[in-house]
């Protein structure tokens, strides 16, 4: 094996003039997918193409291509992301009230209210997509309905623990708020809609289930 003049072998010096090419990819596809994330979330993920995505991104169609297999597979990439983002809000919002269900579900509701009534708040991003999604869409779907599916998992299992005599009965009436109150945030201008009564509506469902017991 050779050396170069600094005593590095050739292999070593091959390797570190590859390294800011690898650097460089890391980062155009970073730009690409930030970009495609806001833009879908913006337009939708049918209302975007991938010259739009890599126009906006500073890139070109061969960068992107090079960064994402198809359009599918960016799309994807983007719903497992808004769904990672949602539950680390909801974990970081139960976690404070261990052993407490009721305190847990507030805490929940409180955070989900604060991130609706913010004014970039589009909806839910995975929500949003199935309205777009077709059947031919499999895989979209499923994984849309698989996060819907654990959400509605979710809050049943914390009402069984609240002690709810129909608990299930209770977790979908919570899904339904949950869901609703991004729709309604998207209609009402400002935070003046019914996304204020989503807190006492919550307190006031637990309170009926649990007098029901």
């Amino acid at each position: 094996m050779s050396s170069n003049k600094s005593g590095m072998s050739d292999t070593d010096s091959g390797a570190r003039a590859a390294a800011p090419c690898v650097g460089a990819k890391s980062r155009v596809r970073d730009r690409i997918f930030e970009t495609a994330c806001e833009l879908f979330y913006r337009h939708g993920i049918h209302g975007v193409g991938v010259d739009e995505i890599a126009a906006e991104a500073g890139s070109n169609k061969m960068s992107f291509y090079r960064s994402f297999a198809s359009k599918d597979a960016l799309v994807t990439a983007y719903l497992r992301q808004q769904e990672r983002e949602f539950w680390v809000r909801w974990d970081t919002a139960v976690a404070q009230f261990p052993d407490r269900p009721r305190s847990q579900i507030e805490a929940l509701f409180e955070a989900h209210q604060n991130v609706v009534k913010d004014k970039t708040c589009r909806g839910c991003a995975l929500g949003n997509a199935a309205v777009e999604i077709s059947e031919d869409e499999d895989d979209l779907s499923k994984l849309v309905r698989s996060y819907k599916e654990e959400v509605r998992r979710r809050l049943r299992g914390m009402s069984r623990a609240l002690g709810a005599r129909d608990a299930d009965n209770l977790g979908d009436a919570l899904m339904l708020l949950m869901d609703g109150g991004y729709f309604t945030r998207l209609v009402f201008a400002g935070n003046s809609g019914p996304i204020s009564a989503m807190l006492p509506a919550v307190r006031a469902l637990i309170d009926a289930h649990l007098a029901a017991t």
